[in-house]
């Protein structure tokens, strides 16, 4: 009897070692953590792992290959592996996804097989099973790997949407002000929502592997960030920066280190989504050094030159055709930098104008879908002007697309935008840029010689460009179309008759006006509201004013006559044909017969008719 007892006791005690075993092999991460030692904690510390990741790709590429007496075949296979990496590091941090990637992937596999990564020390490395230790960037970073799995690069954008995290807030300024911000109470909160069970071992893989990539070769807290589908990225803008920090004593530093928590340049990563410009609050750069790391970083691909005191800012673009600018003291106040993003897939009207995936439409969009594509066809001079971030660049690609396929175009800008040849590669487009060699005007002055049909002109910030943009409009192209940040078209006309005076265009400011006047046919202004919904403002057509009387016989009333003429006639009027009122577009005036004339003059004969049939629709224009 005491047999059987022992063999039901025994069998129960492997019954529960069993249940033990298989429980464990299903939940490693809820069986008890060992006590982490000093030793662990250093080991595994982002610090000394990615001092780690440093030496063995410095080993890795710096490594002499004859010394390892290897075979052809093996040496040939090191010697490829090892140019591949280094193309990798060095595209890595220059928009590059691919590269970047590479170089992760890389990261992952080292620490897995030679750094002892494994699922009990992953939570050395970041409190991943206890929440209330986890930072609001751990928390985020989190949160962004999770989405990424099912959303990949639009994980930030379908977290925005999901949580409505860019709806105005009164949190800023005491509450008496409102903005765009998410706060590490949000974050927090999200966190508590969707990580609900244990996470993966890959998932902290994947989360200490970004972690230590982007304090090594990525862009730090903003690295995955900038890769999201998002208008931009932008960092240093806010906070009491330290140049401006007056301490004279030690009492004096720790109350101002106290009352700056949270409000120091350093946390000051902002996002453009949808056309707000949000605030990032939980997120910090760690130190200055470190934004001044990025700073030094994120404009260097192609070489653009060194950013110095003496030059203060650079223009540039990234690989991944995004504009980056740079700006560092004295020039600027603090380091800044602002990446902007130009989404590509905006290449037709319909999408631009009736953007359903932002969560609003507007009324009888077919009114400037219709229309605009008649100003390209019919090689009208078109000025697209609008505040920054009301979407001129990416209305101009859409218009783009409507320009004659046989007329070849030419591009000038600042900083490579539009990337025509990106997507119409088919099309002949050559786009030229300023250099720290080339000037503007050197670049218009080849470009004449490229038998270029029409001119394309980005953003036009100054009186040089502005003066380009006369050039093409009467002696270099076909038609000319340009952006500008006028606010009204009184101002456009305005400003471009001053620009020219300031090059010594022109020196008389009549004559200035008369000669924009005539080179201006239409401008398409574009608005952006409060709650960030961008739309056409108004299309108004340049009418020029200019009499053609004969002047008097007599020599006296002549000179009067002359007088008047350049002083106080008006010289233009801003006919408004199109305009964005209560929610919908309407038809306003009707464009004139002198620029239906011209228009259909450079049409073929379907277009002719489809252009008068709109007349006649929207404004009664008999055919």
């Amino acid at each position: 009897m005491l047999v059987i007892w022992n063999g039901i006791g025994i069998g129960i005690l492997l019954t529960a070692l069993l249940s033990y075993l298989i429980y464990k092999l299903r939940h490693p991460q809820a069986i008890r953590k060992e006590k982490k030692t000093p030793e662990d904690m250093e080991r595994y510390s982002i610090k000394q792992m990615t001092q780690y990741i440093k030496d063995k790709f410095n080993e890795m590429t710096g490594a002499n290959l004859y010394d390892l007496a290897l075979d052809l075949e093996d040496f040939n296979r090191q010697k490829h592996m090892r140019t591949e990496l280094k193309a990798a590091l060095k595209g890595c941090n220059s928009g590059d996804l691919y590269d970047k990637i590479y170089v992760k992937d890389l990261i992952y596999d080292l620490l897995i097989r030679d750094y002892g990564m494994n699922e009990r020390n992953a939570d050395y490395v970041l409190p991943f099973e206890e929440p209330d230790k986890l930072a609001a960037k751990d928390k985020f970073d989190i949160l962004i790997q999770l989405y990424k799995k099912k959303h990949h690069y639009k994980a930030l954008p379908r977290m925005i949407e999901e949580y409505r995290l860019d709806e105005l807030k009164s949190v800023i300024e005491e509450g008496q002000t409102e903005s765009y911000i998410i706060t590490e109470e949000e974050i927090s909160r999200i966190y508590r929502e969707k990580c609900t069970g244990l996470l993966s071992f890959e998932d902290k893989m994947q989360v200490i592997v970004q972690r230590i990539y982007q304090g090594f070769k990525g862009f730090g807290v903003i690295d995955e960030i900038r890769y999201m589908e998002i208008d931009g990225v932008s960092g240093g803008v806010s906070g009491i920066p330290a140049s401006m920090q007056d301490i004279e004593d030690e009492e004096q530093l720790l109350q101002a280190m106290k009352a700056s928590k949270g409000h120091d340049n350093t946390h000051s990563v902002w996002i453009m989504y949808r056309g707000k410009t949000m605030h990032l609050s939980f997120l910090s750069f760690g130190s200055e050094l470190e934004l001044k790391r990025i700073c030094q970083t994120i404009y260097k691909w192609n070489n653009p030159g060194q950013l110095t005191e003496q030059n203060g800012f650079i223009v540039n673009d990234m690989k991944d055709n995004s504009r980056i600018v740079v700006m560092r003291p004295p020039f600027a106040e603090s380091w800044v930098f602002f990446n902007r993003k130009f989404n590509l897939t905006y290449t037709d009207l319909e999408h631009f104008l009736n953007p359903r995936d932002r969560g609003y439409t507007f009324g009888n969009t077919e009114l400037p879908i219709r229309l605009i594509p008649f100003l390209m066809k019919g090689a009208r001079v078109t000025t697209v002007t609008g505040d920054q971030g009301t979407g001129k660049s990416t209305l101009m690609m859409a218009m783009t697309r409507y320009i004659a396929g046989y007329l070849t175009l030419r591009v000038q800008e600042m900083a490579f935008e539009l990337h025509l040849r990106n997507l119409f590669p088919q099309r002949n487009i050559v786009s030229v840029r300023e250099t720290a060699d080339i000037t503007g005007q050197k670049g218009m002055d080849i470009q004449k010689k490229t038998d270029g049909a029409v001119n394309i002109i980005g953003e036009a910030a100054t009186a040089e460009q502005v003066a380009w943009f006369l050039q093409a409009g009467t002696v270099a192209s076909l038609f000319t179309i340009l952006s500008h940040h006028a606010k009204t078209f009184r101002d456009l006309v305005f400003s471009l008759r001053n620009s020219t005076l300031q090059t010594g265009l022109f020196r008389n400011e009549s004559i200035a006006e008369q000669q924009v006047v005539s080179v201006l046919d239409f401008d398409i202004h574009l608005f952006k509201d409060a709650e960030g919904r961008r739309y056409i403002e108004r299309i108004t057509e340049c009418v020029p004013l200019l009499e053609q009387d004969i002047y008097p016989e007599d020599p006296g009333r002549a000179a009067i006559e002359f007088y008047r003429r350049m002083t106080d006639r008006k010289t233009f009027e801003g006919r408004d044909i199109v305009v964005f009122q209560d929610g919908a577009y309407i038809a306003k005036h009707p464009i004139s017969e002198r620029q239906q004339t011209e228009m259909i003059r450079h049409m073929n004969a379907r277009d002719r008719a489809e252009f008068t049939e709109l007349l006649a629709a929207y404004w009664k224009v008999p055919a």
